[in-house]
């Protein structure tokens, strides 16, 4: 089974879905956590009613340092906000895998209800297409260069994927 340790700053959005979406459609063979460079200390309530309407399990979900992995075999680190992604990563994670799956915040959208609601569906379904498609590598058969390469694209291509969506 994998470690896999989704990163972000704040740890209250994008890596909370990410976390509770992975450990749902991995099954057993990965075990996702989330963390922050700067929790919050709190997971944002847009994020677990985003969860809950999909039918995932937001038991035991809460915003915590990347400081309390230290220590833990984490395999691969995925980080999905642009500024964790810049950020120098706690020295136990020298030998760890890394990815970016840049992923605008949701928690920053202002307007109706339905606008934000909106915002943190579509982040959540940004979040399935990566997480589908990184299911699909076999990755326990990958080199760390491949794994790393292969990660990479998938949150490169989605990345301009919708980019390229909100454009047309």
């Amino acid at each position: 089974m994998l470690n896999i340790l989704i990163l972000c700053t704040g740890n209250s959005c994008r890596s909370i879905l990410g976390e509770a979406l992975l450990n749902h459609l991995a099954g057993r063979r990965f075990l996702a956590y989330s963390a922050g460079s700067h929790p919050t200390g709190r997971v944002n309530a847009n994020a677990l009613a985003t969860l809950t309407r999909n039918g995932i399990s937001t038991e035991g979900l809460a915003s915590k340092s990347w400081d309390e992995f230290d220590g833990k075999d984490i395999d691969i680190a995925i980080t999905v906000c642009n500024q964790a992604a810049g950020e120098i990563c706690p020295a136990y994670l020298k030998n760890t895998i890394r990815a970016h799956w840049g992923l605008v915040d949701p928690a920053h959208v202002a307007g109706t209800e339905d606008e934000i609601r909106l915002a943190f569906q579509a982040t959540y379904d940004a979040l399935i297409t990566r997480i589908t498609k990184m299911l699909a590598l076999p990755l326990e058969d990958m080199t760390h260069a491949e794994i790393s390469k292969a990660l990479n694209t998938i949150g490169r291509e989605a990345y301009e994927a919708e980019n390229l969506a909100k454009q047309c």
